[in-house]
């Protein structure tokens, strides 16, 4: 009597199912998405996923959550690593230029693009998405105060205004990027946004 003796499966390697999630979610945003296009993707069943994961929406805050440490990290890297304030923004915007516009990932910036569509059903997704874009006009405005306090900023700046600025040029490049704008575009775009910079009398 002959057996066939089974090959060993494959252990479940969620950093590559993320992954997969990831640019899914990026490119056709949190709707657009089915659970037949994430398994169909990661190559597991949906009773898998579901134990891998949780639900749908479960797996999606775990995806923004990685987006935020990986592909998103540049922004928050550029304001921390730069001493200089205005070389942190300068950094940050260039960096958006390339990192939006890169081939190898989805246009543009999964945070900004992933809920633009929703239904009232899906609506927490769009308002967790919005607190993280609020979040990081935080985050702007905290490092412009710190640079006000250091003297990099003149008297009567409003920080909070130069904030919101920044965040909408961030957002601008995000969707000019998924419209197919270039990154030598995206960089002139970067470089004419810092002309805003207000410099302190001497």
């Amino acid at each position: 009597m002959t057996t066939t003796k089974r090959g060993r499966p494959r252990s479940f390697d969620r950093e590559r199912a993320l992954a997969q999630a990831t640019f899914l979610f990026w490119r056709h945003g949190y709707e657009g998405t089915s659970i037949a296009d994430l398994t169909s993707a990661i190559g597991i069943s949906p009773p898998s996923l579901y134990a891998a994961f949780g639900d749908k929406r479960a797996l999606f805050t775990e995806v923004v959550d990685r987006y935020g440490g990986t592909f998103g990290a540049f922004m928050e890297n550029a304001l921390d690593q730069e001493d200089d304030p205005r070389a942190g923004f300068a950094r940050m915007l260039d960096e958006a230029a390339t990192h939006y516009t890169d081939p190898a990932r989805p246009a543009g910036c999964l945070v900004i693009s992933a809920a633009t569509n929703y239904s009232p059903q899906t609506a927490d997704v769009e308002q967790d998405l919005r607190g993280r874009r609020v979040a990081n006009v935080g985050a702007f405005e905290a490092r412009l105060n710190e640079a006000g306090a250091r003297g990099a900023l003149p008297a009567g700046t409003d920080p909070r205004a130069l904030a919101v600025y920044f965040a909408a040029v961030v957002q601008g490049m995000s969707q000019q990027a998924r419209d197919g704008a270039s990154t030598d575009e995206l960089r002139r775009v970067a470089a004419y946004a810092m002309a805003v910079w207000p410099v302190p009398s001497a």
